[in-house]
């Protein structure tokens, strides 16, 4: 009975000893944290801005005359030529009025040429001769106005473009003058516009060493880039007063026809940054909407320090005020540390920790 108590107080220990080394072991991987040295350099950054997305034409389709809608040529999204036909209106009224001032201006034409004849035999005076070609130019004007009417009644694409939506109009339907019909947008080039504040305008603005247009990326509501870079050719005249914005419209080419009137998206207006002070995002912690880091010095000691946000890059803060590129910042056991307290640590460089960033949130 002696041997089996001894036997199994020295299994405990044997095991007691065993976890109090596994502990021990852990709290010393556990007191090894990463660290990083803030970096200098130039870098680019992009500016956003919520914008809306139109065609460089865009129109509506109006009816110019009273009638049925005979014929439907078209449908919606379709993509139409300049002068194609896309809708008729039943043409028999301005049919029969273009014949019947067809035939008024040929019987005003054989009245003027024999008044012409007489006058020239002097049978006639000046005067009935001057009465009989006003009535031929009258009758002239009334032919040509009622090819106006009839020509109405076809509605034909003004420029290449993509058709829009029928409005509330079907085979049959009686339309009257000016009624809406459809839309038409020329989506061959793309116009975007996007508001920037009074500070950034300036900025924008300050003079450059070329004349370079200012050239912008967009995003669309997907989160993918647009295939092709903007240009910004035209700046909008005034401040909006309420809001303190001016507008700025960019020109896009769009060769599939990918954007389309009425989208939604945002431009990255690039910024050149000299002498950065970069810092990985993961590195920060906020109090009271305000950002700190930990800084460590020689002896691992853990001093929180308030920094201010100058840019924001993917992963990547650029600091505007706190941290020089000689401080040690504490990177990963943010919330495993106190202020004050005395830490292992080990020295990763920046560029390491941002490219394991990137690797983690790569599609």
């Amino acid at each position: 009975m002696n041997h089996f108590h001894r036997f199994l107080f020295i299994c405990i220990a044997a095991l007691s000893l065993s976890s109090c080394n596994s502990h021990t072991n852990e709290k010393q991987e556990e007191a090894h944290f990463t660290v990083t040295n803030p970096i200098q350099k130039d870098t680019l950054i992009y500016h956003e801005y919520v914008c809306q997305i139109r065609s460089i034409q865009h129109i509506e389709l109006r009816a110019l005359e009273k009638g049925y809608l005979q014929h439907i040529y078209v449908d919606e999204g379709q993509v139409v030529k300049k002068g194609q036909l896309l809708f008729q209106i039943m043409p028999t009224i301005y049919q029969a009025e273009k014949q019947k001032s067809q035939a008024e201006a040929s019987f005003a034409e054989i009245e003027y040429q024999n008044t012409k004849n007489l006058n020239d035999s002097n049978v006639v005076s000046k005067n009935e001769l001057a009465l009989a070609k006003a009535k031929l130019e009258k009758a002239k004007a009334e032919l040509s106005l009622a090819q106006a009417h009839l020509s109405f009644t076809e509605i034909r694409a003004p420029f290449d473009g993509i058709v829009g939506r029928f409005n509330d109009v079907r085979l049959g339907s009686l339309v009257d003058e000016g009624d809406l019909i459809t839309t038409i947008s020329d989506n061959g080039k793309m116009w975007v516009y996007f508001n920037v504040s009074e500070v950034e305008y300036l900025n924008y603005m300050k003079p450059k060493k070329t004349d370079a247009a200012l050239k912008v990326k967009l995003r669309l509501a997907n989160g993918k880039e647009f295939e092709t870079e903007g240009v910004v050719e035209t700046i909008e005249a005034d401040f909006n007063n309420e809001t303190g914005n001016i507008a700025f419209r960019a020109t896009f080419q769009n060769p599939n026809t990918i954007l389309r009137n009425g989208e939604t998206g945002s431009i990255l207006v690039p910024v050149k940054l000299t002498n950065a002070l970069l810092i990985p995002q993961i590195a920060t912690f906020e109090i009271l909407d305000k950002k700190y880091v930990y800084t460590i010095n020689e002896q691992g000691v853990v001093k929180s320090t308030e920094i201010k946000i100058g840019s924001e890059i993917p992963h990547i803060y650029a600091v505007a005020a706190g941290l020089s590129n000689k401080n040690m910042i504490l990177v990963d056991g943010i919330r495993k540390v106190k202020n004050g307290e005395t830490i292992k640590y080990k020295t990763e460089s920046f560029e390491k920790i941002v490219s394991e960033l990137n690797y983690l949130h790569a599609e």
